[in-house]
C-alpha cells in the first residue's frame, strides 16, 4: 500500500535520540470521537504503561482526547516509529476487541516534535494537561479522566 504524500513528509528528518525528549501525538482515523468513551481512552493509556514497563521510553505526561492524544516521552530502547507501532498497533486491537469490530482506528503516521534542553518541559506539560479546558469538555483539569504528568505529587 502507497503511503500518502503527507505521512512521508512526517518521517523526513526524523531522528530518534535514546533519552531524548519528544512530544508525540497522533490522531483517530477520520477524527473519529472514539476515545470519548473513557473505557477505550483507558486502553490507550495501557500502552503508554506498557512501553514504560518494556523500558522504550519513560512517560512524563499525557492527554487521550475524543480524537487524538498527545504523549510528552523520554525515548529509552526504542525508536519513535516502532514505540508508535506498538502504541497504536496494540490499542487499536484492544479498541476493536471492546467493541467487537475490526476496523482501522488511527490514522497513518504520528507527528513528532523533539524537545531541546533549554525548553521549558514543565510547560509543555502543562499545554498537554490542558487540552480538555480548552477544547471545552471540562472546566477543571482535574475533572477529565485521561491524562498525567509525573511533576504530580
Amino acid at each position: 500500500m502507497k503511503s500518502a504524500p503527507h505521512s512521508r513528509q512526517l518521517r523526513t528528518g526524523r531522528y530518534s535520540g535514546g533519552h531524548h525528549l519528544y512530544l508525540l501525538t497522533t490522531v483517530v482515523h477520520n477524527r473519529s470521537r472514539i476515545l470519548a468513551d473513557w473505557r477505550l481512552g483507558r486502553l490507550v493509556v495501557d500502552e503508554f504503561r506498557l512501553a514504560e514497563e518494556e523500558g522504550a521510553a519513560r512517560s512524563l505526561a499525557w492527554v487521550v482526547m475524543p480524537d487524538h492524544f498527545h504523549w510528552l516521552i523520554e525515548l529509552h530502547d526504542s525508536t519513535l516509529s516502532t514505540l508508535m507501532r506498538r502504541a497504536k498497533s496494540r490499542s487499536a486491537h484492544s479498541i476493536n476487541r471492546a467493541l467487537g469490530r475490526q476496523c482501522q482506528v488511527w490514522q497513518k503516521g504520528f507527528h513528532d516534535r523533539a524537545l531541546r534542553s533549554e525548553e521549558d518541559i514543565k510547560a509543555v506539560a502543562r499545554y498537554i494537561v490542558a487540552n480538555p479546558l480548552r477544547a471545552g469538555l471540562v472546566r477543571r483539569i482535574g475533572d477529565y479522566p485521561l491524562w498525567d504528568a509525573i511533576w504530580l505529587p
